[in-house]
């Protein structure tokens, strides 16, 4: 049950957060498909980053950064549980 409240509390941040960008005339943010359940982001812009955050998608297919707000999704077929 709170997994399940958690899931849709994250789903109506994002959403919130998407439409908010659109408003405001911003791009949405990037997408980026990888292989494993855990990555790694530092914002991507070297010194106008953020600090590098581990992130792991536990049972979803996908994670957010809460710096950044990029999304990792999960390939097709990859990431096993443990994938690394």
């Amino acid at each position: 049950m709170m997994r399940r409240r958690a899931a849709r509390g994250a789903a109506s941040a994002f959403r919130l957060r998407s439409h908010r960008s659109r408003q405001q005339g911003m791009q949405p943010p990037e997408t980026i498909e990888v292989e494993s359940r855990v990555v790694a982001c530092d914002g991507g812009n070297a010194a106008l980053g953020h600090p590098r955050v581990f992130l792991n998608m536990g049972d979803e297919n996908f994670v957010e950064c809460p710096y950044c707000d990029r999304r990792f999704v999960l390939k097709a077929g990859a990431g096993g549980p443990d994938t690394h």
